[in-house]
């Protein structure tokens, strides 16, 4: 599956372990949120960087203690009408969360800016789509009905687009 980050394909350099698979001596390494738990006292000497596949059972409180140590988090997407991992995202980044935010599972363009919105920095999308639809997909919409945690270049939200042109009323007759 190709990895969509700043509206191009490039590398995956991360190394997918699970949970019984051997540490390799250095690199960049994924573990499941259950290892990571399980084996902080050792990973935490680990000479490379550690990421984690963080299931949307698992709950984003838990993840915060390892945050900093972390170079990468992966949040699933298992079905397209399953938002948990928006919930997820925002959560992680609300806690000061900075380094690389990944979707992966089920992505579709339309959700892309969404997905943006909420802070994730990259996607690991399916070969079901080109990346030029990815790249119209990641301009379709200007406004934004919420604060972004990440604004990208010329997107505001529709309240402040709405009350720039209008002045503000003297009197409020409809209050009361």
């Amino acid at each position: 599956m190709p990895l969509l980050r700043n509206n191009a394909f490039v590398v995956d350099t991360w190394t997918h372990l699970g949970l019984e698979d051997k540490l390799p001596d250095g690199g960049n390494v994924v573990l499941p949120f259950q290892r990571l738990k399980n084996e902080w006292e050792s990973l935490a000497k680990f000479p490379g960087q550690l990421g984690v596949l963080l299931n949307n059972s698992d709950h984003a409180g838990e993840l915060e203690h390892f945050l900093p140590h972390l170079a990468l988090v992966i949040l699933p997407f298992p079905a397209f009408t399953d938002g948990r991992a928006y919930s997820i995202a925002r959560q992680i980044r609300l806690a000061g969360y900075r380094a690389e935010l990944r979707a992966t599972g089920n992505l579709l363009p339309d959700q892309f800016q969404y997905m943006q919105q909420v802070g994730f920095t990259s996607f690991d999308v399916s070969d079901r789509f080109p990346l030029s639809m990815w790249q119209s997909a990641a301009k379709q919409m200007s406004l934004a009905y919420q604060r972004g945690l990440y604004r990208r270049t010329g997107e505001t939200e529709v309240w402040t687009e709405r009350h720039m042109e209008a002045a503000p009323w003297e009197e409020q007759p409809h209050a009361g």
